[in-house]
C-alpha cells in the first residue's frame, strides 16, 4: 500500500513539473522596420507574458521602438541588423514607433 502510494505522489510531481514548464513557455514576436517606410509587429493583441521579440532591422534610416508599461527598448537608427529581446508584457497599449519617421511609421501593440 505505501509503495503504491509513493508511486501516486511521484507521479503527481511529475504531472504538475510538465505542466509548470508547459504554461510558463516564452513566447514569440517578430517585428520589422524597413526596408521602405513600414514597421510592422506579427500580432497586434496578445496575452501579457515573458516575450522572446526578434526585431529585424532592414534600414540604416529606421529604428525601431518600443514603449509600454514597464518597456522600453529601441534599436540603433544607423544599424541593419537582427536584435532578440526579452521583455515581459503586462495589461496594457505598447506603442512601435520609428524615431526618425514617428508621424508616419507606428503601430500599436495591445496586451489584454
Amino acid at each position: 500500500m505505501r509503495l503504491l502510494a509513493s508511486i501516486t505522489a511521484a507521479a503527481t510531481v511529475a504531472v504538475l513539473a510538465i505542466g509548470g514548464t508547459s504554461s510558463a513557455a516564452v513566447k514569440r514576436l517578430t517585428a520589422t522596420d524597413g526596408p521602405g517606410f513600414t514597421i510592422t509587429m506579427s500580432a497586434k493583441t496578445v496575452m501579457p507574458g515573458r516575450y522572446v521579440i526578434t526585431v529585424r532591422d532592414r534600414s540604416a534610416i529606421h529604428n525601431f521602438h518600443l514603449i509600454g508599461p514597464g518597456v522600453n527598448k529601441a534599436t540603433s537608427v544607423a544599424a541593419v541588423k537582427t536584435y532578440v529581446w526579452t521583455v515581459t508584457l503586462k495589461r496594457g497599449t505598447y506603442r512601435f514607433v520609428c524615431d526618425p519617421h514617428a508621424t508616419i511609421m507606428k503601430g500599436v501593440l495591445r496586451v489584454t
